[in-house]
């Protein structure tokens, strides 16, 4: 890969997979648009890590406390005490109960080549702005009441639920969790939070599969480049996280939902004329 096309897939990864805007759809288009060849397995897990890192890098505290809650439901009584009257009692299991629905139907998906299918500009184009206008008016019209401590189980699955529509190139993890948290009645930087929380199982999951897929087809590595890719991405990353969490501490999705529009209002005049 040249140095060009690593700091691309690097930055593209790393801005769009926490912003509502779609990184799957994004990193589809790269190839589609410039005439480049697919990046690979190796760079892709790169770059899942390297996002990964950053979100629990930004949530440095939440990780924690998460991974002291997963320590102490594996019976480990120290940690449970550690954790004891915190709101990570709860919001351990409600990760657990949101992440579910997406690996059980992301894995019949991708077995049955769905996934695949719906990889098309076309596709990116109508997602783009059918879940960018959904976005807009759950968080126009929802309240702000709720933080995470208000995360139970229910809101957590429904949330979950969801994030299956993510499967859809386009559709953005980020958007659909962050929509649905809105129109449940969580504060914008809550249902950003939460949202970026959920990514870590997600994302871990994603990462492994490719590692898997690497191992089963004997894929060639290209350390050097992955490494550059995923601290790139990684940097980006970081940075589009704590840009997001500002901007929703003063303003509103619209932004997001503006450029989504104008995205796919893009992409389907390219495809239609």
């Amino acid at each position: 890969m040249s140095l060009l096309h690593i700091i691309v897939i690097a930055l593209v990864q790393g801005i769009t997979e926490f912003l509502p805007i779609s990184s799957s759809g994004h990193l589809i288009l790269v190839p589609s648009l410039t005439g480049w060849p697919d990046q690979g397995l190796a760079i892709d897990v790169a770059v899942h890590i390297g996002t990964l890192l950053a979100v629990l890098i930004y949530f440095k505290e939440d990780t924690k406390g998460l991974f002291f809650a997963a320590c102490g439901s594996m019976g480990i009584a120290s940690a449970r005490r550690v954790i004891e009257g915190t709101l990570y009692q709860k919001l351990f299991w409600a990760l657990i109960v949101a992440t579910l629905p997406v690996v059980v139907i992301g894995f019949a998906a991708k077995t049955l080549g769905l996934i695949d299918m719906m990889r098309t500009i076309e596709i990116i184009g109508w997602t783009s702005i059918v879940f960018g206008i959904l976005l807009y008016w759950a968080d126009r019209s929802a309240s702000i009441s709720k933080v995470l401590n208000h995360m139970a189980l229910k809101p957590a699955f429904i949330i979950g639920l969801s994030q299956v529509l993510a499967l859809i190139p386009g559709t953005s993890r980020a958007g659909i969790t962050m929509t649905s948290a809105r129109w449940l009645g969580f504060s914008r930087t809550e249902a950003a939070r939460f949202s970026m929380l959920l990514s870590i199982p997600t994302i871990a999951a994603a990462g492994l599969l490719g590692v898997l897929d690497i191992i089963e087809q004997g894929s060639d590595i290209l350390m050097i480049d992955a490494i550059e890719t995923g601290v790139l991405a990684c940097l980006a990353a970081l940075f589009a996280i704590h840009f997001l969490m500002k901007w929703l501490t003063h303003s509103s999705m619209t932004i997001f939902v503006i450029y989504r529009v104008f995205l796919g209002t893009g992409l389907l005049l390219y495809v239609y004329m």
